[in-house]
């Protein structure tokens, strides 16, 4: 674990051993990052069923019963590896094992790596729920197109290089102390306080062609999301006490409400503002859940 004196402290002079550590630390987690917008790149092209050699509607067909238990076994490989290794628990004891400054990334690498199986190994499953053409198909994947901008865009509004584990690396690389970003609320979280997950759901059910393997993926994934924030919620009350709970009580979860943004609760006041107050306890990003995203 690292030594964190005071915010932004620099590190004492280090040995070339340890520079050179740090070094091969910060290019692991630009390598993880690299992996990552690979498999993010594929998944567009995955779930659309468009531009890549296999889509979720395409590949080896097999009997149904035997497409629902292995679809629904990589859902559940990647839910256990994303909500475990997010926990606070597990990161105590894993950074045992793995330099902290690593940990995020090799979080990283582990989600990219259970994305990239699901994809691989992922059956179709005949039959369709929906099927939409024309100006309501265009309409469909309007909105599939605005998910993957809500995601992508939440992760910039908290710390895009926090949350995929360059920053802490290269705060290690530069022997300055790491300090969690700052509890904020902007932007999109004005409005709900999960709007990363608000995307993927967007993404996962806006298909103009629904068929029982896409809609396999989009329940379950719902499931495993609503669980998760669940999770997350607890940890982040948790860790920033009434200024989080503050928060709740005025931002929905995931469906904005009209005149949401802004908005204060009476007796709340300027002082419960996430922006304007910082909680003494080291902060969980809002967006990290499924992370630490904690996460």
């Amino acid at each position: 674990m690292p030594h964190v004196t005071t915010p932004g402290a620099v590190a004492a002079p280090r040995s070339r051993r340890a520079r050179a550590g740090a070094l091969a630390c910060l290019c692991y987690a630009a390598a993880g990052y690299l992996l990552l917008l690979a498999v993010l790149g594929y998944a567009f092209g995955f779930f659309a069923g468009v531009g890549v050699p296999k889509g979720i509607d395409q590949g080896t067909r097999s009997p149904w019963p035997l497409a629902v238990t292995i679809d629904a076994g990589l859902l559940l490989l990647f839910a256990v590896q994303h909500t475990v290794m997010a926990r606070p628990w597990f990161k105590r004891r894993w950074t045992r094992l793995v330099p902290a400054p690593a940990e995020r990334a090799t979080f990283v690498v582990a989600a990219s790596l259970a994305m990239a199986l699901l994809f691989w190994l992922w059956r179709p499953v005949r039959g369709t729920v929906w099927q939409l053409s024309g100006a309501a198909g265009a309409a469909v994947w309007t909105v599939y197109v605005a998910g993957w901008a809500v995601a992508l865009s939440a992760t910039f509004l908290v710390s895009h290089a926090d949350l995929f584990g360059l920053r802490q690396a290269y705060l290690h690389w530069r022997g300055v102390a790491y300090q969690p970003p700052a509890f904020t609320e902007r932007g999109l979280f004005r409005w709900i306080r999960h709007p990363l997950m608000a995307g993927f759901l967007l993404i996962f059910w806006a298909a103009p062609v629904m068929t029982l393997g896409h809609a396999l993926l989009a329940v379950l994934a719902t499931g495993y999301i609503l669980a998760g924030i669940r999770f997350e919620e607890r940890d982040l009350r948790r860790s920033l006490g009434e200024t989080y709970r503050a928060y709740a009580a005025r931002v929905p979860a995931l469906i904005p409400r009209p005149g949401q943004a802004g908005r204060r609760t009476a007796g709340t006041g300027a002082r419960n503002s996430p922006r304007q107050e910082r909680s003494t306890n080291p902060r969980r990003d809002v967006a990290t859940v499924a992370e630490d995203r904690a996460r």
